[in-house]
């Protein structure tokens, strides 16, 4: 029986499976190990070819269906390493006609504790890169048009969901596409981070049991065909000991999730309604809201978005959890906050596409409602005390609790339909250059 089939029988929990990223990552790593060994003379070149071919189909996705191990296993990855090593064997064994060993000879000048924190970085600096970027790029993007086109929609501020000064729906798109380049800011130092990569370092960092200059060839061949900026790691064993490097990155990606929320949250009380609400804004929809009444449209896309932004900050705490089951000279927790940081990406990077792609252009402002939200707003009073005196600022605001409107209580006061509108328009800061 091989060890594959024995582990699954020990680690076979809900019948997860890693992520294509992270299977990407173990064929990289197995690819760039079989080169640097040949150039040494670790491998014949003739088994080490079969190896690199074989390790070159595994990372593009030919034999997904044969890694059957779960995340929760063995605190090495020794579990996935083995089930890795054990398909190329099987299939460079094919090719060449002879007997290929997975571990004297896929294995060969690497250990589990070297090769799966190095593919898990990989797998998870290739998942920002492939969804985070992109999607990050396109959604500041449309935040930032939105903001440039409704720059003149004045609406009703309200903090503690009370009245305050009235603003613009342009200033909120705006304020979102600058979080959201704070979140970024953070999120590509933690990415600097997981670039120093531990292959080579075989069981407890020191390189024992691989030819010299081996972790330089290999990491350099990864740099080459992957794209990223990967070094080697001059004292490998940090990154064995501690996955603070990937637990920082789905920190970061934690933060972008968490303000995914509240932009989520805004619009879903601006669309509230549409009698009862708020109404200020439409947002198109595609599917019905509900299965029990009809015509009901919800923000069913936001709310979407919320729900994966949630699950991110579970699979950060998870992660956190599993980088303190480290001790000494390795951490427990290599497959499961690898697998974290991968789907955390995922769901940021689909996040972000679902809001700049369904959600964002369909939002359409009620301009004229909010504006009567504005003109309505009893902070309104509070604007009038510079103009009148805080003690004619006093008496308006009492007229205004004996009942009557805003507007109808400033009419009392001498105050017209258009200084009212001029009043709101200052103090939105409509048409005025801020610098």
């Amino acid at each position: 029986m091989t060890y594959t089939e024995e582990a699954k029988k020990i680690f076979e929990f809900v019948g997860l499976r890693f992520p294509r990223e992270v299977i990407w990552g173990m064929g990289m790593a197995k690819w760039a190990a079989a080169l640097a060994n040949v150039e040494l003379g670790a491998l014949p070149e003739d088994l080490g070819k079969a190896i690199a071919d074989v390790a070159l189909e595994l990372a593009e996705g030919r034999y997904d269906d044969r890694i059957v191990v779960e995340p929760f296993q063995t605190g090495s990855g020794t579990a996935l390493n083995m089930n890795v090593n054990e398909v190329i064997a099987e299939e460079a064994a094919r090719r060449l006609g002879r007997p290929v060993h997975p571990n004297d000879h896929v294995n060969k000048s690497q250990s589990s504790n070297d090769v799966v924190p190095t593919a898990v970085r990989l797998a998870a600096a290739r998942a920002v890169h492939e969804s985070v970027i992109p999607n990050y790029n396109e959604l500041v993007g449309r935040l930032e048009a939105l903001g440039d086109e409704h720059g003149r929609v004045v609406r009703a501020g309200r903090t503690h969901l009370r009245d305050a000064l009235p603003t613009t729906l342009g200033q909120a798109f705006k304020a979102y596409a600058d979080m959201l380049r704070r979140d970024f800011a953070v999120l590509k130092s933690a990415l600097q981070q997981i670039y120093r990569v531990p292959l080579g370092g075989t069981m407890v960092g020191t390189g024992w049991g691989a030819p010299r200059g081996f972790d330089r060839r290999a990491v350099d061949h990864l740099q080459r065909a992957t794209g990223l900026p990967l070094e080697p790691m001059d004292n490998k064993s940090p990154a064995m000991r501690s996955l603070t490097d990937l637990v920082n990155l789905t920190g970061a990606l934690r933060g972008i999730a968490l303000d995914l929320v509240k932009m989520g949250q805004d619009l879903r009380i601006m669309y509230s309604g549409p009698f009862t609400g708020l109404d200020e804004v439409k947002m198109g929809q595609t599917v019905p809201g509900s299965s029990f009444m009809p015509g009901k449209e919800n923000p069913v896309a936001v709310e979407a978005v919320m729900l994966a932004s949630a699950q991110v900050m579970g699979l950060d705490a998870a992660s956190a959890m599993a980088n303190t089951l480290g001790e000494l000279e390795l951490n427990m927790g290599i497959p499961l906050v690898g697998y974290n940081a991968v789907m955390a990406a995922k769901l940021v990077g689909g996040a972000m596409g679902k809001l700049s792609r369904l959600v964002l252009p369909s939002v359409t402002p009620n301009v004229e409602r909010m504006r009567m939200y504005a003109e309505s707003s009893a902070a309104l009073i509070g604007a009038l005390k510079d103009a009148v005196g805080y003690d004619a600022a006093s008496r308006i605001a009492r007229r205004l609790a004996e009942g009557g409107t805003v507007r109808d209580v400033l009419r009392e006061f001498g105050y017209g339909d258009e200084d009212i509108r001029r009043l709101v328009d200052e103090m939105a800061g409509v048409g005025q250059d801020h610098g």
